[in-house]
Order: structure tokens, then C-alpha cells, then sequence
């Protein structure tokens, strides 16, 4: 009987203490990420910013920019890209757990061995997932492709892919 009283006197305080911790996600709703994936693989910075509309979606945007001149995957290099993202959630958590991401990317390529620069832009979709700690800490991993509008060096498809270390605030 002493267990019971017990459990009946703890189950309110699990209660709120749940509730206490979605309130403390809802008044965080921006986060800064960078892609360690892509820093590590391919020595390109990619950093970005997304701001949570509400517990179900968010919009944001991502800077890549290569630092190695080495030329490591083929004849061609992207050199930069800014890619604008749209995330749709599907998690009973604030803006949490898995995605689906809508994309665009302005991206810059290289050809070495003809000296030419083009710019072109892409679409895409990605899906990914988000683990956020109680201190605001994220892991972000996606992977997405998309295809040029355009004609890029005969780049016609582009990847997007990450795991991403960042802050929520």
C-alpha cells in the first residue's frame, strides 16, 4: 500500500517536470551548426543557421566554401554554395527527431583541367534526424540530393550530407 501512496505522490511530479522541460524548448528557436562530416572528409567549412517556426517545421540557411585546392573527387570541385532549407518534423518533441528537408542551393563549380567556373542552382530533398541535450547541445545527420536547373560543367546532381554538431538558444 506504501508503494502505491508513493507512486501516486511521484506521478504529478513526473508530470510537470515533462511539462517543464517542452516549455524550456519552445523558447529556444534559433540554432547554429557546423558540419563536421564535411570539415573532416573533404575540407569545406559548412555552417548554418536555422530558425524553429514551432514544434513541426523550420526554415534556415547554410554556407559551404571549400579550403583545400587539391581537387580530391574528379575533374570538378565545388568551390561554394549557399543553400536555403525548408524541415518539416514528425516527432511528438519540439522540433526534434526525424525530418524531411525541402532545399535549394546556389553552387559554385570548378573544372581544373578546362579553367572554367560556372554557378548554377539546385533543388532537393533530404531526410535526416535531430538529437538536441537538455543543455542545448544538437547532433544533426541528413543526406539529400538534388538536381541542377541548369547546365554546370555536366554537374547535374548535387549530395548534401551531414552530421552536424551545433547550439540551440
Amino acid at each position: 500500500m506504501k508503494k502505491i501512496m508513493l507512486l501516486l505522490l511521484f506521478i504529478p511530479a513526473i508530470t510537470f517536470a515533462q511539462e517543464d522541460s517542452d516549455i524550456l524548448d519552445t523558447d529556444k528557436s534559433h540554432e547554429v551548426k557546423i558540419n563536421a562530416l564535411s570539415l573532416i572528409t573533404s575540407e569545406w567549412i559548412d555552417v548554418s543557421y536555422e530558425y524553429l517556426v514551432n514544434s513541426e517545421s523550420s526554415f534556415g540557411v547554410a554556407v559551404q566554401f571549400g579550403l583545400d585546392n587539391d581537387n580530391n573527387f574528379g575533374d570538378t570541385y565545388r568551390t561554394f554554395s549557399l543553400t536555403p532549407y525548408y524541415r518539416r518534423y514528425f516527432s511528438n518533441k519540439y522540433a526534434k527527431g526525424f525530418y524531411v528537408e525541402g532545399f535549394g542551393m546556389l553552387n559554385t563549380n570548378e573544372d581544373f583541367y578546362l579553367q572554367q567556373t560556372t554557378t548554377n542552382f539546385a533543388l532537393g530533398i533530404s531526410v535526416g534526424g535531430k538529437f538536441v541535450s537538455k543543455n542545448g547541445f544538437t547532433l544533426d545527420l541528413y543526406a539529400g540530393i538534388g538536381r541542377n536547373l541548369g547546365d554546370s560543367l555536366n554537374i547535374e546532381a548535387v549530395g548534401r550530407a551531414g552530421i552536424s554538431l551545433g547550439y540551440r538558444f
